[in-house]
């Protein structure tokens, strides 16, 4: 039997906080500890060290500056903003603070808990329609310019890959799609990563590549 997955709940409406609590109880995920503000998320990361955090953006204290806090003294805990706010400069706001996921608080109990599962194991997730907004933009605040990626050399299966998460195709569809393992694309991801000096995928996907001779 694999070990539950350790989570902490952090939003300061009781009834909603309550709701997400019962769908990953019974989802099998081990919620250790529950709060309402930016204090109770860096104290609750602090002593209890869940595997994973999920973060009210519009709390008392600030979502996000709890998530800066928490990201910088913990990075290997998996921190995710849950929130209403569609705004691009918050989902950016979000993303720079080394946050794995920006959660529209419309998902469903499974989509949520399926969601939570695929950033255990390694994904980042931002809601999709947020996603593609800002992947359309290319000159918005975390775009990488041209001549910062002029210099990068992609094989051609790191840009095949690149160009599928630029549309938005989690490791697994990739992974499907090109007749790949998971583990083989996660290895290419991190390739692409590093190369483009990007923290995370939706970095990665707003980086203009160099054509190719």
């Amino acid at each position: 039997m694999s070990e539950k997955i350790t989570i902490a709940v952090v939003d300061d409406h009781p009834l909603m906080r309550n709701g997400i609590v019962s769908t990953l109880s019974e989802a099998g995920f081990d919620v250790v500890a529950t709060g309402g503000s930016a204090d109770d998320a860096i104290r609750i990361a602090d002593e209890h060290q869940p595997r994973m955090m999920l973060l009210d953006l519009s709390m008392p204290g600030g979502g996000l500056d709890a998530a800066k806090v928490i990201c910088a003294i913990h990075p290997a805990m998996k921190v995710m903003i849950l929130t209403v706010s569609e705004r691009e400069d918050d989902v950016i706001a979000a993303m720079s603070t080394g946050v794995c996921g920006y959660i529209l608080k419309g998902i469903s109990g499974g989509d949520l808990v399926a969601t939570l599962k695929a950033v255990n194991h390694g994904e980042t997730y931002i809601t999709p329609n947020l996603a593609a907004r800002l992947i359309s933009k290319s000159h918005t605040a975390i775009s990488r310019s041209t001549s910062k990626s002029a210099d990068v050399q992609l094989t051609v299966r790191e840009e095949q890959i690149l160009l599928e998460v630029k549309a938005g195709h989690t490791n697994k569809e990739i992974a499907r799609k090109l007749a790949l393992s998971e583990k083989t694309v996660k290895h290419y991801m991190t390739s692409v990563l590093q190369k483009l000096r990007a923290r995370n995928r939706v970095e990665a996907a707003m980086t203009d590549l160099p054509k190719r001779d």
